[in-house]
């Protein structure tokens, strides 16, 4: 029986190969517009001027001066973080921050900064998030020489998926966070159909490729997910560290 299906198997696989070198050497002929559409036009947008700028269709989330897209995550009033030289900067004890528009799948361009003055470890050290959907937490935290679990340092997807290299700055350095995102999609029963996924860039280096997130962020247990409405507010965290902000902008795709 082994020997049957080998030879039945060795016998589909030099079809297939004889097929390919056949389509590989048959010439193609007919008309090439076949295969061309010209409508609908590609969108025109003006890019940056340099890769960290907005683009003319993004929507800038925090421009240096005025927080006003976002509200208090604890009880959806004004922002209680400070406006310190153009950043946004936590101020420990007074909450999370979250925007007051919802987003589902987008590419996000945020810009933070650890204390240059350092205090603490591990955890402790310059500890902020970013939770996509108000939900999946991107890890913020000053890993440079730090150690601390490989699933909760920078660039991780937190208490899931390490990043694939510690692009860390030093402390008080401004680091770059550009983030692909693709939102869960829930069948009717809350169910899910397709999990998140994300791409990461840390200071221009892959950390993070078409990571799939196991759902919603958990300090203690395993993620799980819960139905959710397909446009979400983006959260930033309040960790009790005086983390830094700023140049954050976002286009929904």
């Amino acid at each position: 029986m082994f020997i049957r299906l080998f030879k039945m198997a060795l016998g589909a696989t030099l079809c297939f190969s004889f097929s390919t070198s056949l389509a590989q050497k048959a010439p193609h002929t007919g008309d090439p517009k076949l295969t061309e559409y010209w409508d609908p036009a590609v969108r025109i947008i003006t890019p940056g001027k340099t890769n960290a700028d907005a683009p003319s269709d993004a929507i800038v989330l925090f421009d240096g001066k005025d927080a006003s897209k976002w509200e208090s995550e604890k009880d959806g009033g004004p922002v209680k973080w400070k406006i310190e030289d153009g950043a946004l900067v936590v101020a420990g004890g007074t909450g999370g921050i979250k925007t007051k528009q919802g987003f589902g799948d987008c590419q996000l361009h945020i810009e933070w900064r650890t204390p240059a003055v350092v205090k603490g470890e591990s955890q402790g050290r310059g500890n902020s998030g970013i939770f996509l959907m108000s939900r999946y937490e991107l890890q913020v935290l000053d890993n440079y020489n730090n150690r601390t679990y490989s699933n909760g340092q920078a660039g991780s997807i937190y208490k899931q998926t390490p990043p694939l290299v510690n692009a860390s700055r030093g402390p008080g350095e401004w680091q770059t966070y550009d983030i692909l995102f693709s939102a869960p999609v829930f069948q009717e029963d809350g169910t899910v159909r397709t999990p998140a996924k994300i791409t990461v860039f840390h200071n221009g280096v892959i950390v993070q490729h078409n990571t799939t997130i196991w759902g919603s962020t958990q300090y203690i247990g395993t993620p799980n997910y819960e139905k959710h409405s397909s446009k979400e507010p983006i959260m930033l965290q309040d960790h009790g560290n005086p983390v830094a902000y700023r140049n954050i902008w976002i286009r929904p795709m």
